[in-house]
């Protein structure tokens, strides 16, 4: 899509336009997930803390495990974990996982994880969006220090940002373009002192981008305040995936605001594709997150969620499939990780290969 295309209708609802370079004030950006990986990190959950059932934490962990392994026939992956861990986790994990002797509480390395931005020239660096817990509803003694461990370990620059929040809460293409809600943004339990502007300003200014497409999202639903990547991500620049029920229940408050956001995103020029939530799957928990849309892409394959409804994995299955050539599609059982809130992409956080 050229510039011409992208800034046309830029002015609808809930869209801005940022003049400049696609790049940071410092010439940094985060590429598209879809770019290559130099490896991908994710987390040890361990905190009784957070997961005061003893048998669901066991359960989690072997989920965590299956995402690692899947993701290590394709490219490299670390684990980050208490050194007092790594025994039990590599009974769990291939050979080819690394571990690292980063202390974590829990899983959603999307969130508490590093945000790696390049500048083009052979440069990178650790973009520090501060993790707070998800509005301090969690503890987070040590996930709250992991981006900057990480960038410690791994020698980089960890480049501050006045913004409080999650990786989970932004969607972006890494062409200039970034989508969220503003209930996991625009909130005092994560950036209190800061309007919608200057949340937009400092996200953009992260990123690395142009333009921003808000929608309103939904506060206090869950631990997230409604994270985009579980309802909507790009396949390419000026085209995107969004999960809706193929009947919606009006007394959903998440069918409600998915809608909405479906409504905001009608008002712009991208191309957008719909995937069905699954109708019946395994779990039927009010809280279980059943979202196709929180897959992972890696070096040649989709990682993704398959929830026990045949007819609705298998039509999410081929739609990644279409939507990403020559990427292998591979879907796994991760219904722990639904039941806990989140899915597959907010357990994974990639480092762009240079």
């Amino acid at each position: 899509m050229d510039r011409r295309t992208a800034m046309k209708g830029m002015a609808a609802m809930g869209m801005s336009m940022k003049a400049g370079a696609l790049a940071a004030q410092d010439g940094f950006y985060v590429p598209g997930e879809d770019a290559p990986h130099e490896r991908t990190f994710m987390q040890w959950p361990v905190s009784r803390a957070v997961h005061r059932d003893r048998a669901f934490l066991q359960e989690l962990q072997a989920a965590v495990a299956r995402v690692a392994n899947a993701i290590a026939a394709f490219e490299p992956v670390t684990i980050l974990a208490d050194a007092t861990h790594h025994g039990d986790i590599r009974k769990a994990v291939s050979g080819s996982v690394e571990l690292w002797d980063i202390p974590t509480e829990d899983l959603w390395c999307r969130d508490s994880g590093p945000i790696f931005v390049l500048d083009g020239a052979g440069g990178r660096a650790v973009r520090h969006i501060r993790f707070n817990g998800w509005g301090n509803r969690q503890v987070h003694l040590h996930d709250g220090l992991i981006a900057e461990r990480v960038a410690a370990h791994l020698g980089l620059p960890l480049l501050p940002t006045p913004l409080k929040g999650e990786g989970g809460g932004i969607e972006w293409d890494g062409h200039g373009m970034l989508i969220a809600h503003e209930s996991s943004w625009v909130n005092d339990n994560r950036n209190p002192v800061m309007d919608r502007d200057a949340v937009e300003a400092a996200l953009l200014d992260a990123y690395g981008a142009q333009r921003m497409i808000w929608a309103p999202g939904l506060r206090d639903e869950d631990i997230t305040d409604y994270h985009i990547d579980a309802l909507v991500r790009f396949i390419e620049p000026g085209r995107v995936l969004i999960n809706l029920a193929k009947t919606a229940d009006p007394w959903n408050p998440f069918d409600a605001a998915a809608l909405e956001t479906y409504a905001r995103l009608q008002e712009t020029d991208l191309k957008i594709e719909v995937v069905h939530l699954p109708e019946r799957p395994r779990v039927r928990s009010v809280d279980f997150v059943s979202a196709y849309a929180n897959y992972y892409l890696c070096n040649g394959a989709v990682i993704a969620a398959e929830f026990g409804d045949a007819k609705a994995d298998a039509a999410a299955a081929e739609a990644l499939a279409r939507f990403y050539p020559g990427r292998e599609v591979v879907t796994l059982e991760i219904d722990a990780l639904g039941l806990n809130g989140g899915g597959i992409h907010c357990a994974t956080q990639q480092m762009p290969a240079i």
